[in-house]
């Protein structure tokens, strides 16, 4: 079996042939997607680190991994550290790195495909600093040294009904196509997975956990369109669907096709288009504007059916998530229990029902100090048991063909601390405190964010992620433009019809992890004699709370009439789907708390 010295040396020698002293492996695709193909983990391949971000560079005589704050205990257990130097990305980028490490002379690669042209500019500079270069590499240096790296996939495409919909790709295409002319651009391309999915009302396989094929699309302004997938994933249905101004191409026909575009003015999304569209259309002549995709505030704006979607999707996956609290509650407290067995049974659970399509991301199933790592994910070597007098944190979500759903709930493995108590009972007031907000349009998420992590601060903690992000309408679980967090320049309005997560936690290093969340949809709300037109939240997501964990003492009036409140919603919309038996216990439950 190869080792990843041997693997780290087969690299070192590669560069050497191509005339290279280094090279950069992000996780990353020809998409820029949060969540990649086996094909493209390269750097896990090269280095053996298993988590979702993370980047590595390699030169002559040094190499350095370089991931946040989620990664910091898993890198040192995944990766030899005699091969790469751990680099927390709190303390140095990846190209203040480079402008520290490289030598004059050194020539670094990189895959155009898969970095940002801002990032490529930034390590430009950075390599000039110390007289060498970054260097656009013809072909990903990994690739050539991966004998045995898996395939593209080839899933068949299929079509994603009106009825889930809500709106024809052709009433979409006409949509952008009116913008690209209000904004006096010939065509836009689109090259985010989720971006192609929603617009022309398709979906795939390609991807775990998320409905999408791998694909780019290019939107003119007369509405017509073009999708470059593989030919071999087309069924006549999805031919038939796209109909006659949709026409296809090869994916491998995209790069070489953008020389079309010479004298058009194309708008770019520079988040979300790889540096090497950039430069194949700076080569080709074409008019660049940078611009943010057209489709990705369309797609966060969710319309009546896929709202009514949503809303179904998450009834049904509340009633699983219910079954599965009840087997926790009863099954963990006798032993044996372990991280892995956990997640399979929830699985089982959402599985017992038809709808399902797949789980919409890998379930953190964390107990005791796992759930301390906000985005922990367990593997044969991290397993544990489900201990008595610990907590266990489950974050998972369901993929059906009407919603996608993202939920946490928290378990009090036998009798929990005062302290453990008491910061579910902080958390979730700062839940209740965002759930019920209202609040003017043109409020952005980071001017909420505070509102839930009040109770926490008042006590000098917090939590160090972000309080809720978009989620898509069968398609992927974080979704953008809008985010509910008070770093990271996310300053997008929200508005009437999205869809956020309300996420407050709290992690005790070594000890135990909480995080409450449910969706949300942001909606118009009425306010008596009010000046502006105003917003607030109705919720999406029901299933219970941990009654163990919560202290009635600390609670306001209020709030426990919320709790008590949200609870009988939970009873009337999971309860009549359930055995006898399962109502009983989550009637148990959901009892007022007074």
């Amino acid at each position: 079996m190869q080792t990843h010295e041997n693997r780290l040396a087969a690299l070192r020698e590669e560069l050497g042939r191509r005339g290279l002293t280094g090279f950069v492996v992000p996780i990353a695709d020809e998409h820029l997607s949060e969540y990649v193909g086996e094909y493209a983990q390269r750097l896990r391949w090269l280095t053996g680190f298993a988590g979702s971000a993370g980047s590595a560079v390699v030169l002559r005589n040094k190499a350095a991994i370089f991931v946040d704050g989620r990664y910091t205990v898993q890198v040192r257990d995944q990766v030899d550290e005699k091969l790469f130097a751990y680099i927390p990305l709190a303390d140095m980028s990846m190209t203040d790195w480079i402008r520290a490490n490289a030598s004059e002379g050194d020539r670094i690669g990189y895959d155009a495909w898969l970095h940002t042209r801002a990032w490529v500019k930034e390590a430009e500079a950075a390599a000039a600093r110390k007289g060498a270069e970054m260097v656009p590499v013809d072909g990903n240096a990994i690739d050539s040294v991966w004998s045995d790296q898996p395939e593209k996939p080839d899933a068949k495409l299929d079509v994603q009904p009106l009825e889930y919909a809500g709106k024809s790709h052709a009433d979409k295409r006409a949509e952008i196509a009116q913008w690209l002319n209000d904004e006096g651009y010939d065509a836009t391309v689109l090259t985010a997975l989720d971006s192609v999915a929603w617009t022309l009302n398709i979906r795939g396989h390609d991807i775990a956990n998320t409905p999408v094929a791998i694909a780019h699309a290019l939107v003119r302004a007369d509405g017509t369109a073009t999708l470059f997938v593989a030919e071999d994933k087309l069924t006549a249905a999805v031919r038939t669907h796209l109909g006659n101004e949709v026409s296809v191409r090869g994916y491998d026909e995209y790069a070489s096709s953008l020389a079309d575009l010479a004298g058009k003015s194309v708008a770019v999304d520079p988040e979300r288009a790889p540096a090497a569209i950039f430069e194949a259309l700076d080569d080709a002549g074409a008019n660049i504007a940078e611009q943010r995709d057209p489709s990705v505030l369309m797609k966060a704006i969710k319309n009546r059916a896929e709202i009514e979607g949503h809303r179904a999707a998450q009834a049904r996956d509340g009633a699983a998530l219910t079954r599965y609290l009840k087997w926790i509650s009863e099954t963990a407290p006798k032993g044996g229990l372990d991280e892995l067995a956990a997640a399979a049974k929830l699985r089982e659970f959402r599985g017992a029902n038809d709808e399902l399509k797949d789980i919409s991301f890998r379930t953190i199933s964390a107990s005791g100090p796992h759930g301390a790592l906000p985005h922990y994910s367990v593997t044969e070597d991290t397993n544990r048991k489900l201990e008595v007098g610990e907590l266990y944190l489950c974050d998972s979500g369901g993929q059906y063909r009407d919603g996608t759903t993202d939920v946490t709930r928290v378990a009090a493995i036998g009798e929990p601390t005062a302290e453990m108590v008491k910061r579910y009972t902080q958390v979730l007031k700062g839940h209740i405190a965002l759930d019920v907000a209202v609040f003017p349009k043109g409020t952005t998420g980071g001017a909420l964010d505070a509102l839930a992590r009040q109770f926490l601060w008042a006590d000098g903690v917090d939590y160090g992620h972000g309080t809720g992000h978009g989620v898509g309408a069968y398609l992927a679980v974080h979704e953008g433009p809008q985010r509910i967090a008070a770093f990271g320049g996310f300053a997008e309005p929200l508005k009437a019809g999205m869809i956020c997560s309300n996420e407050p936690g709290y992690y005790k290093e070594g000890d135990f992890g909480i995080r409450i969340e449910n969706l949300v949809l942001v909606e118009e709300r009425a306010v008596p004699g009010a000046e502006r037109e105003m917003l607030g939240f109705e919720t999406l997501t029901f299933a219970p709370l941990e009654r163990e964990l919560i202290d009635p003492a600390l609670l306001t009036d209020d709030e426990q009439a919320w709790v008590d409140d949200y609870h009988a919603k939970v009873v009337e919309i999971v309860g009549s789907q359930l055995s006898d038996a399962d109502r009983g216990w989550l009637e148990g439950r959901c009892a007022p708390l007074g």
